[in-house]
């Protein structure tokens, strides 16, 4: 019996799976924390697609990649957490209809 691998197509589906996932959550929910996290989740799927074509092709080229939208991720999700809480020690609510940073 030969080697087993997974093909590249199910590593595709589910990286489009996730990007839906975050997709919806990012237009469906209201809590900022649970947008933050869709947006990590859409950077999850992208990453996946990335490292796949790469060990497809093999190429270094998408896994270079992965690693500078991990960095990317990293500060923002850094900055994020930062202006999360600085919102919700001013408005009191990390709903997003409530929050409106240009009224007082």
């Amino acid at each position: 019996m030969g080697p087993s691998y997974v093909p590249l197509s199910y590593y595709l589906l589910l990286s489009g799976f996730l990007f839906a996932c975050g997709v919806a959550g990012f237009l469906i929910k209201r809590n900022i924390i649970t947008i933050f996290m869709s947006i990590e989740l859409m950077l999850n799927g992208v990453n996946l697609s990335f490292v796949a074509f790469a060990a497809h092709w093999h190429a270094l080229a998408g896994q270079v990649f992965v690693f500078f939208v991990m960095v990317v991720a990293a500060a923002e999700a850094a900055v994020g957490l930062a202006i999360i809480i600085s919102v919700y020690r001013t408005r009191e609510t990390l709903n997003v209809d409530q929050v409106n940073l240009l009224k007082l």
